[in-house]
Formats: structure tokens, C-alpha cells, sequence
């Protein structure tokens, strides 16, 4: 059982910076923010999950049947991540490229503390045990002091690498490009990692640089150990909301103008490029499929199709694809029927994700996976790990991966130039170290 209490304060923003400082010394951490984002389906402004009591850690063999034990044994709030590769869970696939972070390939824990804010309503959830510390935590987290930047020792810049370089690209690309030509495939999301070695760095004011830059609706700071995930996402993959399932899969990226006028010619060009709406609506097919797994007859649709949203540093593709399922639907057994999504495999799904493990030189780990959370009534909600920086404290490892969805219209070069618009955010917080 939790204890639930509520405050209220004047000044949300600077209570919300002073929250994400007072993680620090939790070992486990999982911070969702929507920046406020006016997009459909909202859940919460902040929601905050950390110190686990309880927790399973596991690579993909039967990770979601453990994962459907573990959730369904609690029956309480239980925070995570699931890796791209538990798709050699779902099919009969592999996974033996480079694997520079090392992180398990699922993780969740039991928090004993959560804090949820809605508003100007600050809502902790704490294990009774602990639930003396609320008003305690409260008035610490209000004494924290944010007028500066989190704290960062300045080192030497660090040295990012690509994994593949121009030349390379332009070669597994053609060689996808044969595949779709062949009919193999009609397109696939292919990514390339950037990386550095021996770089020891504040995760947290990372994030806090990341957030600021990009303000998406599905933002992420997690701490697992010695593992973080710093995650700038402006995708959902799954909610499931009662009996209602929800996904809000993103086909198809334009850059942004400081010019009023030449900003707003992007965002109608991107609504009209026949290309970029071919890509999403493939998707939107492929998730009718997934959904109409666990779905009631006759309960998907469209909510909508190719709609275009703003954001700080690109206008994006975003298509709203719903269901309704019965009382009986196991929440993981749903999530599994949908996994991997579809707008970072392609389709046929299947097909595509042996193309990845061909041509792509990095094991995705939590890239193109799902951070997120279940409650004690079985609904869920997870993003898509994208345009996210992932770091291993203890190797110094880190990394970051961007991608695109190639089909037969895909021209190389354009191709290219999005992967580096979409990496843009990353390396300038890198840059700036």
C-alpha cells in the first residue's frame, strides 16, 4: 500500500528543477517530463520514480514472461526500460553487433518513492513504510537551490566518433535499397551510432542541457546503477488508458527556420511531401497490425493521419492510431504483440529488423526501445528511446544513434543530412561540455 499526499507551490518551474537536482543520490531513477506539451493523451507535467524496493533485471530470453510475472505479481507502480534487442524475444532473431554500453536488455524496479506533478499539484506516492519522509522530502527538495547549472567539472572536449563514416553509409544504404528493389522489404529505419571512449561526465546537467535545447513531450532522465539514459524523445509507442490503447508513431522530419514565414513553408512542404507521407502511413499499417492483435473486432483507427507538430528544433510527422481491448488483455501481453514499434523496424517487421542486424555496426540496446511505466490498474504508458544520449559511468562509454526510414523513393544524401539534423541536439550539449 501507498500513502498518498498532496502539496501545492506558487512556483512550479523552479520546484520541478529543484526535483531533478534532489535525484542525485538515488541509485534508481526514472523522471518522465512533458514540457507541458499540449499533445493528445496527457498523463502528467512530471512524473517521478525512484529508489526501488523491489526490481528484475534480464537479457531477452522469456523477458516478457518474466516481466508479465513480476508486473502481475505486484500489482503496483513499476518503472523501466525495454531494450530494442528484446525482439529476439518476440521472433526468431539475433543480435551480435558491437555492444559498447553493456546494458541489460530489460530492467524495471518497484519504486518506494513517486512524485507526480499535475499543475501546480505535487503528488507523492510513498511505500507506507516510508512515508514519514514525504514532508521531510518536501521541504528538502524546496531548499535546494537551481540558480546555477548542475554541477560539471570542465574537462577536455570530448572526441566524438561515428561508427560508419559517409562512404560506408552510402554503401549499406544501396545495398537496402536492393533489398526494397528486390521486394524483400518496402522500407526499413536504419541508424548509425556516434560514440565516445573514456569520458567521464555529470549525466545530469547533460540532461538538463538536452531538456532545454529540444522541450519534447516525452523527455527522459533514468538512472539504473551505473547506466543512464538521457533521452530528448518526441514519440510515444504505447499508452494504454482503461480498455483504450494509444500509439503515436513519427514518419518524417523538417528542419526549423528562425524566419516566421520560411519556417512555416518547411512545415507545409513537410505535410505535402508524398515521400514522407508514403513512410508514415506504412507505419500507420504496419501498428493497425500490431494493435489488431489483442484488439476488440472492428476498435482501430485512425485518429490521425500524417498531422504535423512543432518543435524547438524540428517540425515532425505524427500519425494517432487507437484500439479498444477487453477486460481479459494482460498489459505486457499487449505491449509485446506491438514490440519492437514499427516506426524504428519498417515493414514487414520481421524482414526489416534481419535487414538492420545486417547492414547496421552497433547493437541498438535502449535506442529504438521504450522507457516507461505500468500502475496497479495495468496502464501503461512508454516513449521511444530517440534522440537520447545513452552513458555507461563505469565502462565511460557513450553513445548516440540517429536513423531514418529508407524506402524506394530514398534519395542518399538527403537521407544523410536528416540523420545529421537529427543528431544536431546531442552533439551540440557535447560540444558544449
Amino acid at each position: 500500500m501507498r500513502k498518498q499526499i498532496v502539496h501545492t507551490v506558487e512556483d512550479i518551474a523552479s520546484f520541478k528543477r529543484s526535483l531533478l537536482r534532489w535525484t542525485h543520490d538515488f541509485d534508481e531513477i526514472v523522471w518522465l517530463d512533458s514540457n507541458q506539451h499540449n499533445h493528445s493523451y496527457p498523463s502528467f507535467d512530471v512524473l517521478l520514480a525512484v529508489d526501488g524496493l523491489t526490481g528484475i533485471s534480464t537479457d531477452h530470453n522469456h523477458a516478457f514472461d518474466n516481466l508479465k510475472e513480476y508486473q502481475s505479481q505486484l500489482n503496483d507502480w513499476i518503472f523501466g526500460y525495454l531494450s530494442y534487442d528484446l525482439k529476439n524475444d518476440v521472433e526468431d532473431l539475433v543480435s551480435h553487433n558491437f555492444d559498447g554500453l553493456e546494458f541489460p536488455e530489460l530492467y524495471f524496479f518497484q519504486p518506494k518513492k513517486i512524485i507526480q506533478i499535475k499543475g501546480s499539484e505535487i503528488t507523492f506516492l510513498y511505500m507506507n513504510f516510508v512515508a514519514d519522509e514525504i514532508q521531510k522530502d518536501f521541504e528538502t527538495i524546496l531548499g535546494i537551490d537551481v540558480a546555477h547549472p548542475a554541477h560539471h567539472e570542465k574537462k577536455e572536449r570530448p572526441s566524438i566518433r561515428m561508427r560508419i563514416f559517409k562512404d560506408e553509409y552510402f554503401e549499406k544504404l544501396d545495398r537496402i535499397l536492393g533489398y526494397i528493389h528486390h521486394g524483400d522489404i518496402y522500407e526499413v529505419n536504419f541508424c548509425q551510432e556516434f560514440y565516445c571512449e573514456g569520458l567521464d561526465l555529470n549525466p545530469l546537467s547533460i540532461y538538463e542541457r538536452l531538456n532545454e535545447i529540444s522541450k519534447p513531450p516525452f523527455a527522459t532522465f533514468m538512472k539504473v546503477w551505473d547506466k543512464y539514459a538521457l533521452c530528448a524523445s518526441p514519440e510515444r509507442f504505447l499508452k494504454k488508458e482503461g480498455n483504450k490503447i494509444i500509439s503515436q508513431p513519427i514518419k518524417g522530419t523538417a528542419a526549423r527556420s528562425h524566419n516566421p514565414d520560411e519556417d512555416e513553408a518547411l512545415k507545409r512542404k513537410l505535410g505535402m511531401d508524398e515521400k514522407e507521407r508514403s513512410e508514415n502511413v506504412m507505419i500507420v499499417d504496419l501498428v493497425r497490425n500490431d494493435l489488431s492483435k489483442n484488439a476488440l473486432k472492428g476498435t482501430v483507427q485512425v485518429e490521425e493521419l500524417c498531422k504535423i507538430y512543432s518543435f524547438p528544433q524540428v517540425h515532425q510527422m505524427i500519425s494517432t492510431i487507437s484500439c479498444e481491448v477487453g477486460d481479459h488483455e494482460n498489459p505486457v501481453d499487449i505491449i509485446r504483440s506491438c514490440f519492437p514499434m514499427g516506426s524504428m523496424t519498417g515493414a514487414p517487421k520481421v524482414s526489416a529488423m534481419k535487414v538492420i542486424e545486417e547492414v547496421e555496426s552497433f547493437k541498438r540496446s535502449v535506442y529504438s526501445g521504450a522507457v516507461g511505466y505500468f500502475t496497479p490498474d495495468g496502464d501503461f504508458d512508454f516513449n521511444v528511446v530517440i534522440r537520447s544520449i545513452l552513458y555507461n559511468s563505469t565502462n565511460k562509454y557513450l553513445s548516440y544513434a540517429v536513423g531514418g526510414a529508407i524506402t524506394a523513393k530514398s534519395d542518399p544524401e538527403k537521407e544523410y543530412l536528416e540523420c545529421l539534423l537529427k543528431a544536431k541536439a546531442m552533439r551540440q550539449v557535447l560540444e558544449e561540455l
